[in-house]
C-alpha cells in the first residue's frame, strides 16, 4: 500500500482551499434586489460555515436534503458549500417545471428545507402546501424584503437566519462516497429521475472541468455562469472556480443579452458558459449596437447542439473560442468538450471548424463506446453511428430511488444518444435514441404531451414530434387523430395544455392527420410521422427541415 496521507475528498476542501490561498478572489452578483454585491472568497467560507451551524441548529440529520429554487448568485453559491459542506445534501430545483413537478420531486426527494429567491414566491405559494417533508421556508433576502404575509407558515429570511449564527465551525470528515447533492433528470417517460452525486465525484468532476482540454479555469479568470445552478450544479463552475481561485460573476436573472453584455463589460469576463439560446441573444445584441467584447476569450455552449453559424459568429466576427460541449445530469454533466488537438492546428481553418461544430472529446473521467442494438462495439470511423455509452467515476451508478432499476449495461450507462466516433476520438451527436425534445437546453417529454392531447374528449390518438426552430434548436408540436363524428380546432387543443404544462413545455402547433402510422404491437411509429405529407408540408411552410 502507498504511505501518502488519506484525506478524504470532500466539498468542504474547496472552500479551504479557496479561503486560504484565494481569499480576496472576487464573487459578483446581479441581485434580485437589483444591484451589484461584491465580496470575496473568504466571505464565502466564513458565511458558508454559518450556513453549516444553521441547519445544526434545524436539527437536521446527515445526509438530509435542501432544496433550492434560486437563481445564479453569492447565496446560492454559500448553500453549495454550507449544506454539502456539513454532510447535508443540497437539492437544487429547476424553477421552470409545472408546480406539480416540482411539487412531486420535493415529496419525492424528502426535502427538509426550502430556500428560495423572492422572484418565485408566488410558484412556492402554489406548490408549499403539496410539499409534505418541508418544514422550514427560507426566503434569500433581508428582512426589510421579506413578504409581510407571504402564507408560507414560518418563512424567515436568508440573512437572518444565518447572521445570527457563529462562523467558529469546523468541516467535519466523514467518508467521501457520502452524497452530496441531488439533481433530477427531466424529459424521461413518466416521473423524473434522481441522480445523486458524491463529494468525491463532485471534486473529480472539479478536477476534470479546470483541465487545459476543458473549461481550462485559472485563477487569472473573470468566469460568468450564465449556465443555471440548478442546471446540472451549473456544470460544475461553482465548485472549478473554488478549486482555482478564478473570480466569479453571477447575472442574477437578468438573462437578456444587454444584461449579460454589460456584465461581461463591466467585469472584464474572460470566460463564459451557457445553453445556445442566451448566447444568441447575446449576439443579436452585439450584431445591433455594432459592439465587441473587449475582455472575453472562450466560451463553453452545451445543453444543446451549438449552430455551426453561433461557432463561427463568435470565433470568426469576434476573436472567441468556442468550446462545443456534451454531457447529461448523468455525467455530473461534462462529458465531452471539443478542443483540437495539436496537429488539428496544422489543419485548413474549414476542416477545423468541421472538427469545432462535434461535441468533441472525452476528458479524463468519462470513457465512451457506441454500439449497435445487440450491443456491440461499433468502429471509431466518423461514419458508423451507434448507441453511446459512458463510464466513470463521475457517471451515475444507480438511480435514488427505492426499487429503481440498475441503469448501467455491463458497467456502462446508456445516454440514449446516437452517436458517431471518429479515429481521433471526436464524438458527433446525429439522434437521439429516445422521443424527447430539447428547446433551448431543457428536455421536453413527448410522452407527456401526447398523454395529455389525448385526455381530450375528442381526441383518439396523438404523436408528439419535434421539429427545428432557429432559436430554441426544437419545439414540440402534436399530430392529432380526432374520433370519429368529433370536429376539433386547433386553438380549441392548444387551450386544453393550459395549466397542465410550463409553458415552455407547450407545444407550438396542432397538425390533424386521417391515422397515425402503428408498428406491429401498437406503438406509434415516429419517424414515420416525421415522413407524413402534412408534417412535411408544414414543416416547407414553417421554413424549418423536419
Amino acid at each position: 500500500m502507498g504511505l501518502m496521507q488519506g484525506h478524504p475528498l470532500l466539498i468542504s476542501l474547496l472552500l479551504v482551499h479557496a479561503e486560504r490561498h484565494h481569499g480576496d478572489g472576487e464573487i459578483v452578483s446581479r441581485r434580485i434586489e437589483g444591484d451589484l454585491h461584491r465580496y470575496q472568497w473568504r466571505d464565502v467560507a466564513r458565511r458558508s460555515r454559518q450556513v453549516a451551524r444553521a441547519l445544526d441548529g434545524l436539527g437536521l440529520p446527515l445526509s438530509a436534503r435542501v432544496a433550492t429554487l434560486a437563481w445564479n448568485g453569492y447565496r446560492h453559491l454559500e448553500l453549495y458549500f454550507g449544506v454539502s459542506g456539513s454532510g447535508r445534501v443540497l437539492h437544487t430545483i429547476n424553477p421552470r417545471l409545472h408546480p406539480d413537478q416540482i411539487a412531486w420531486i420535493a415529496n419525492h426527494a424528502d426535502d427538509r428545507v426550502l430556500c428560495f429567491d423572492l422572484s418565485f414566491l408566488s410558484l412556492v405559494q402554489a406548490v408549499h402546501a403539496q410539499c409534505k417533508t418541508i418544514g422550514h421556508y427560507v426566503a434569500l433576502c433581508d428582512d426589510d424584503y421579506l413578504p409581510a404575509d407571504s402564507g408560507i407558515p414560518g418563512l424567515m429570511s436568508y440573512e437572518s437566519w444565518v447572521a445570527g449564527q457563529s462562523a467558529d465551525y469546523s468541516w467535519p470528515e466523514f467518508d467521501e462516497n457520502a452524497a452530496s447533492s441531488l439533481c433530477y433528470t427531466s424529459g424521461t417517460t413518466g416521473h423524473p429521475k434522481a441522480v445523486m452525486y458524491s463529494h468525491r465525484s463532485t471534486l473529480l468532476h472539479a478536477y476534470g472541468a479546470a483541465l487545459p482540454d476543458s473549461m481550462a479555469l485559472s485563477a487569472r479568470d473573470a468566469v460568468l455562469p450564465v449556465v443555471p445552478m440548478f442546471h446540472v450544479n451549473a456544470w460544475g463552475i461553482p465548485y472549478a472556480a473554488a478549486l482555482t481561485g478564478c473570480k466569479l460573476v453571477f447575472p442574477g436573472n437578468a438573462l437578456d443579452g444587454q444584461s449579460v453584455y454589460q456584465l461581461m463589460e463591466s467585469e472584464g469576463v474572460t470566460f463564459a458558459a451557457g445553453v445556445p439560446t442566451v448566447w444568441q441573444m447575446l449576439l443579436d445584441h452585439v450584431k445591433r449596437g455594432g459592439l465587441h467584447f473587449s475582455s472575453l476569450k472562450r466560451t463553453v455552449i452545451g445543453g444543446a447542439a451549438c449552430p455551426p453559424a453561433m461557432i463561427e459568429a463568435f470565433q470568426e466576427q469576434h476573436g472567441v473560442e468556442v468550446i462545443h460541449a456534451w454531457g447529461m445530469t448523468e455525467t455530473s454533466p461534462l462529458g465531452t468538450l471539443c478542443t483540437l488537438k495539436n496537429k488539428s492546428l496544422k489543419l485548413p481553418r474549414d476542416q477545423q471548424m468541421k472538427l469545432r461544430r462535434k461535441q468533441g472529446r472525452a476528458l479524463f473521467g468519462v470513457d465512451f463506446k457506441i454500439v449497435d442494438r445487440q450491443g456491440a462495439e461499433l468502429p471509431w470511423d466518423g461514419k458508423t453511428f451507434g448507441d453511446l455509452y459512458v463510464k466513470g467515476p463521475w457517471v451515475v451508478g444507480a438511480y435514488f430511488s427505492a426499487g429503481a432499476a440498475d441503469p448501467l449495461v455491463d458497467g456502462w450507462f446508456p445516454t440514449g444518444d446516437v452517436a458517431t466516433i471518429d479515429p481521433d476520438g471526436y464524438m458527433q451527436i446525429t439522434d437521439r435514441s429516445k422521443d424527447v425534445i430539447k428547446s433551448g437546453g431543457e428536455w421536453i417529454s413527448s410522452i407527456d404531451i401526447e398523454n395529455i392531447a389525448m385526455a381530450h374528449p375528442a381526441v383518439q390518438l396523438a404523436a408528439c414530434i419535434g421539429v427545428k426552430h432557429p432559436k430554441w434548436d426544437e419545439r414540440p408540436i402534436v399530430v392529432a387523430v380526432t374520433k370519429p363524428g368529433e370536429t376539433l380546432g386547433r386553438d380549441e387543443l392548444l387551450r386544453f395544455f393550459e395549466g397542465k404544462l410550463a409553458k415552455w413545455q407547450m407545444p407550438d402547433d396542432v397538425i390533424f392527420v386521417d391515422a397515425i402510422p402503428l408498428g406491429a404491437t401498437g406503438k406509434m411509429l415516429k419517424a414515420k410521422v416525421r415522413e407524413m405529407p402534412e408534417v412535411l408540408d408544414y414543416c416547407r411552410r414553417a421554413g424549418t427541415p423536419s
